[in-house]
């Protein structure tokens, strides 16, 4: 498998390269976004009060495996597009969320 264009894969995780849509009717990945490509996830939450990175951490969480306390928003935490570094993840685990 070769490393999907919206990750950057480290020793100890894999940063995800994210396109957040907040204020939709449900969380759900819709696909690739721009160039370099980001992968793009809809978060039912609105911009306001840390929700919207709440409700995507549990979003990634769920999907993929892993505890909450593992996920870190480490760029954009005001913003749509956002790095998100998780401990451990290994990039097979990558399509349980682009394949949703």
């Amino acid at each position: 498998m070769t490393d999907p264009a919206w990750t950057r894969i480290k020793n100890d995780g894999i940063v995800l390269l994210l396109q957040i849509q907040p204020n939709a009717s449900k969380t759900e990945v819709t696909g690739l976004y721009g160039d370099p490509p980001r992968l793009k996830i809809r978060v039912a939450a609105p911009p306001v009060d840390n929700k919207a990175n709440k409700v995507l951490l549990a979003f990634l969480s769920k999907k993929l495996g892993f505890p909450k306390s593992s996920f870190e928003i480490v760029r954009g935490m005001s913003g749509k597009t956002k790095d998100v570094f998780c401990r451990s993840l290994q990039k097979e685990a990558l399509f349980k969320l682009h394949d949703s």
